[in-house]
């Protein structure tokens, strides 16, 4: 009977192969999958205990053959074909950008990054993952910014049970050789965040290593040997996005060069073209400014930016023509670090400055517990305000035009719409007690949102012509715009 796998699922060929020197060296398995007249070349990998295993992710339904290549013999020529059949209900495909703003899934359906942060959680104990799944099935957040390596770190001392790479008897790491155990969990994971509908942000490299594992120093054979490995394991799951580090810059051991290798040995390495960017630090340079990536890069996809500033967020999308997604705007706790210890109501407003400057934001909590059990850090659970009302901004985005752009002509006011039908203004921390606005030709709606309540009260009547918009003067307010269709 053919073998049958859904469209953007995952196809494993499982061979059994060689196990004598270092099969992760030694030994090279491919295969193409070729589909009428289409092919793609995709790298294996070796799993321990002579396992070998080829992953594929199909886009296309049908039949599909396949084919390996290999310098072992026993590896070397087996085919076979299997049927691609329809995508099962949720199951859209992985993220793609769409145009110069936005994001969409690769069947088209609209998607809206709303993010979280929880770097080290894979390292943690089983029961505080499962535990941060739990939470996750709760919150609002369809996108987790985590980890491959292990952290040193603030509120983060613990020792993991699992590294990528092979432990030895004396506590230093064998860099040729991976631990499959390891990339087994990390792999359980990715699926337990596919079946929660949250894209898994990968964090391939990071500098809060300290001089502890080593791991932030590898050089570049190394780095290039371990991107391969990485990326013929997990390219095949649609919901992966890479970035190449957080806070590259504060990783001495590498240059901007390293970087952009790094990033094309990526592009190349992955034959389903997953997302790419690198997050950048916050450290001052020249008492002036904070030193980003070149994201107009042609191998960076979208702009993933730390800045405690998001009313930027216009600026790097006017700058790079690609899609902003503010990935660390401090968190919401209250850490004695300037990063760890904004209000929830600040959360909520850089969230809701930031979507409305035509960018997206990404959440973290940072509240002190008798544990360490940070949000940000190892995941749990999450006790802040901030999640429930970005719950109630995503509703609204979900409910504006997929096709929303700025409106750059409102310029005392971020605003986002579409002219003549939709406009979603933010005040922030203006309070005007109304507003006059002169109406495109047409019936309107005209609601008051209150952004920290969230609660929507409509204007009475239908508005045409010249209005005026009465506000509650206080903080925290946007107004929706929205044009009522002639019956």
């Amino acid at each position: 009977m053919t073998e049958s796998t859904e469209r953007w699922g995952l196809f494993e060929l499982v061979l059994q192969g060689p196990a004598d020197g270092n099969p992760y060296k030694d030994y090279e398995i491919s295969a193409t999958f070729s589909k009428g007249d289409r092919s793609l070349r995709v790298r294996g990998f070796y799993d321990g205990n002579g396992t070998y295993r080829v992953r594929f992710m199909p886009d296309e339904e049908g039949e599909w053959r396949y084919e390996t290549f290999s310098n072992a013999a026993e590896l070397n020529g087996v085919s076979g074909n299997f049927t691609c059949t329809p995508p099962r209900p949720g199951n859209h495909g992985p993220v793609r950008v769409r145009g110069s703003r936005h994001f969409a899934y690769e069947d088209g359906t609209p998607y809206l990054p709303f993010g979280t942060t929880c770097y080290a959680w894979i390292h943690m104990n089983r029961d505080l993952q499962e535990q941060t799944l739990n939470t996750l099935a709760q919150a609002p957040f369809n996108k987790l910014r985590m980890c491959v390596f292990p952290k040193n770190y603030s509120f983060n001392k613990e020792e993991p049970d699992l590294f990528p790479f092979v432990r030895k008897a004396d506590g230093t790491f064998d860099l040729e050789v991976f631990d499959p155990h390891f990339f087994a969990k990390l792999e359980q994971r990715i699926l337990d965040l596919q079946r929660l509908g949250i894209e898994a942000d990968l964090i391939l490299f990071h500098p809060y290593d300290k001089g502890k594992w080593g791991f932030d120093e590898m050089d570049a054979a190394t780095d290039d040997y371990y991107l391969r490995y990485i990326i013929a394991r997990l390219a095949s799951y649609r919901n992966v996005w890479w970035s190449m580090a957080n806070e590259y810059d504060f990783m001495k051991a590498k240059t901007m060069d390293d970087w952009d290798r790094v990033f094309r040995v990526v592009q190349e390495e992955d034959p389903y073209g997953h997302l790419r960017s690198i997050h950048n630090g916050t450290r001052m340079y020249d008492h002036r400014r904070v030193f980003l990536y070149d994201y107009g890069k042609p191998w960076v996809t979208h702009v993933s930016v730390q800045h405690w500033d998001v009313t930027l967020t216009s600026i790097w999308l006017e700058e790079y023509g690609k899609p902003v997604i503010v990935d660390e705007c401090c968190y919401e706790g209250n850490l004695p670090q300037r990063w760890g210890n904004i209000t929830a109501e600040e959360m909520t407003r850089r969230f809701w400055d930031t979507v409305t400057r035509g960018g997206y934001c990404t959440h973290g909590e940072t509240y002190t517990h008798p544990n360490d059990e940070i949000w940000w850090a190892k995941g749990g659970r999450l006790y802040g305000q901030s999640p429930e009302r970005i719950a109630f901004l995503r509703s609204i985005l979900e409910a504006a035009p997929a096709d929303y752009d700025l409106m750059p002509e409102i310029y005392d006011v971020p605003t986002i719409g579409v002219r003549g039908v939709y406009y979603l203004m933010y005040f922030g921390l203006l309070r005007p007690a109304y507003r006059d606005i002169e109406l495109p030709e047409g019936r309107f709606r005209v609601e008051i949102i209150d952004t920290w309540n969230m609660t929507i009260e409509e204007m009475a009547g239908v508005h045409e012509g010249t209005i005026r918009i009465r506000l509650p003067g206080t903080t925290n307010i946007a107004v929706r715009i929205t044009r009522i269709e002639d019956q």
